[in-house]
């Protein structure tokens, strides 16, 4: 997302980024939710990363989801 008008605001696990949604739905910010892949280490290690998601926010929304991630206790990028 580079170049774009959305910030990444957490990388994290699934349960983690579908709480973290729930609270920016509730709040009207609508999370744009990417998986975290390196696909250059699959054929080396089996498996992916793929539990990794990152969540993205439109910059004019960044400010307000970063309090709700602090108030959610949550270790920020």
């Amino acid at each position: 997302m580079t170049d774009s008008n959305y910030i990444k605001i957490f990388t994290g696990e699934v349960m983690e980024v579908q709480k973290i949604i729930l609270e920016l739905e509730k709040q009207d910010i609508i999370p744009v939710v990417r998986e975290q892949t390196d696909s250059g280490l699959l054929p080396i290690f089996g498996m992916s990363n793929s539990l990794l998601k990152q969540i993205y926010v439109h910059k004019d929304e960044h400010e307000k989801a970063m309090l709700i991630l602090k108030n959610l206790n949550l270790e920020l990028p």
